[in-house]
């Protein structure tokens, strides 16, 4: 993996677990809202608004460098829209990275060819 694809995995997975927090709290200030005479569903839900285009972005970025099928894209596009699916996707993104750097250091050790 080179720097550029590790660097677009990397921001996708620093944004994915804030972004699925602003969506657990938008989602308990909707709440509040209707029960309660709090509103800080507009506060909430532009810290938010601007999370999930910061994954998007990342998340277009990502696919582009790590050439994934459209199945795995369309899944961690998925993990976006579930309420906790960005910690999911925080997740996987790790192990992926992690079995990366293994494969990178095994083919540079000659362990592997690939």
């Amino acid at each position: 993996m080179d720097i550029k694809t590790a660097t677009a995995l990397r921001r996708l997975r620093l944004v994915s677990a804030p972004e699925a927090v602003s969506f657990l709290l938008l989602l308990v200030c909707s709440v509040l809202k209707r029960t309660t005479d709090f509103n800080a569903v507009p506060v909430m839900g532009a810290i938010h608004g601007v999370l999930f285009v910061l994954y998007v972005v990342f998340w277009v970025f990502a696919w582009y460098r790590a050439r994934w099928s459209v199945g795995v894209a369309a899944l961690y596009f998925a993990l976006s829209v579930l309420p906790t699916g960005g910690f999911f996707a925080e997740r996987k993104l790790r192990h992926e990275a992690e079995s990366a750097v293994i494969a990178s250091r095994a083919r540079q050790e000659g362990i592997v060819n690939a």
